[in-house]
């Protein structure tokens, strides 16, 4: 019945991770009540046989909505952008719609790695766990983190978004990465040379989606 399709939906994850925070801001650019499961990954808890259950390669996110499980974040940002009312955050035109796959590919394959994965975690996570950054890990990082800004700087141009002048799942994938990298010292200079980048940054910064999903880091 109708009670059945209102259960809200669950994402496990930890609120600091881009990954949930793109589904967090796909969610509330949907206006979609959620309830977020927090898996600590810094204290392991995505290793749990529970959590790997949900994600057999004990990632995060999770999700699950009214019996359906699925996992892989650009899998979940288009299954809620189509299950639920509210604006559209796909693009229908072909080619604009392809930005939009570019997009969430170039931050999985190359932007995610460099940035997050290997700088970010190194500045912004290493010292809080109480350790040193491994400066070689961070060195190694940066030319394939400078390429990915650059390249995303490029396929804006003087677009508003990165799909052409509306938001779309591109915008949601690609900020909370943002976010974190310019923290750093590496991704201050580099994003120096990405001024389309950084002026989309300074409208997306003020959505209210970005401003309520702001992850506290420590």
């Amino acid at each position: 019945g109708e009670d059945k399709i209102m259960a809200d939906p669950v994402i496990y994850g930890p609120a600091f991770s881009t990954y949930v925070r793109s589904m967090l801001l796909t969610l509330e650019e949907k206006a979609v009540p959620y309830r977020l499961e927090e898996i600590n990954i810094l204290e392991g808890a995505h290793q749990t046989p529970e959590h790997r259950a949900r994600h057999p390669f004990a990632k995060v996110p999770a999700f699950e909505h009214d019996g359906f499980e699925i996992y892989e974040t650009a899998a979940i940002m288009r299954y809620v952008d189509e299950t639920f009312a509210g604006p559209s955050l796909q693009p229908t035109e072909p080619r604009a719609r392809a930005r939009m796959t570019q997009v969430h590919s170039i931050m999985n394959a190359y932007a995610y790695p460099a940035c997050i994965s290997a700088i970010v975690i190194q500045r912004l996570v290493v010292p809080l766990m109480g350790g040193t950054p491994d400066e070689d890990v961070v060195a190694e990082a940066v030319p394939q983190a400078t390429t990915s800004v650059e390249a995303l700087d490029a396929l804006m141009g003087g677009n508003e978004f990165f799909a052409g002048g509306k938001l779309s799942l591109a915008d949601l994938h690609v900020a909370p990465v943002y976010d974190y990298f310019s923290q750093t010292p590496e991704g201050a200079a580099a994003l120096q040379g990405t001024p389309n980048l950084r002026r989309w940054w300074d409208t997306i910064s003020q959505r209210e989606s970005v401003q309520k999903t702001k992850p506290a880091l420590g």
